[in-house]
């Protein structure tokens, strides 16, 4: 298997050495650069570009406001409706799916990538990845921070500056470092 095949099966796999891999980020990153220098006013731009960042995504059906990073674009799905606020980043190496109506707050960061606690490992550039599903209408506050593995319901709402480490259900609002559920969020929370 290749580096890439191992990523995408959620095996241990060379992040940092690998020819491929390496190539496929810095040609994304020069994508997301050039996204980042285009102004905002330019949708037509704006929208080719984020074609080409995220094939998965229909461009036309969510607004991403810049600066805005990832690290292959194509493992991540976005549903219609979907707003990224300023500086949010997706390390995709593995599916970050976010489903229709998710609002998310500036200074966000989605990161899917695990690495080994041994040392020596760790310096041969081993990681593995796992996906991050977030559900239709959901809610994440400014400067949160999502770790791999993640599952948030749908309705959910996530406070300021959590960082959210274990499964969410559907219907709650949780936050806090690690986030924690604090109450239930019924349809009529939601619509204030």
């Amino acid at each position: 298997m290749t580096e890439k095949e191992k990523m995408l099966a959620g095996q241990w796999y060379n992040a940092n050495f690998d020819s491929e891999l390496a190539k496929e980020r810095a040609f994304v990153k020069d994508l997301c650069m050039e996204l980042n220098e285009t102004r905002m006013r330019d949708l037509a731009r704006r929208r080719k570009i984020l074609r080409e960042i995220l094939p998965n995504v229909n461009a036309d059906a969510v607004e991403i406001l810049s600066p805005f990073m990832v690290d292959y674009g194509y493992n991540i799905y976005l549903g219609a409706g979907t707003f990224l606020n300023h500086n949010c980043y997706f390390m995709d190496c593995a599916e970050i799916r976010l489903g229709k109506k998710v609002f998310v707050g500036p200074n966000c960061g989605f990161y899917t990538a695990i690495h080994p606690l041994d040392i020596v490992k760790r310096a041969e550039g081993l990681e593995r990845a796992e996906p991050i599903i977030i559900g239709d209408d959901v809610w994440i506050g400014g400067d949160v921070t999502i770790l791999p593995g993640v599952k948030i319901g749908r309705g959910s709402v996530i406070g300021a500056k959590s960082l959210v480490t274990k499964d969410v259900p559907e219907n709650v609002m949780a936050f806090g470092n690690p986030a924690k559920v604090v109450k239930t969020v019924g349809l009529e929370t939601l619509l204030v």
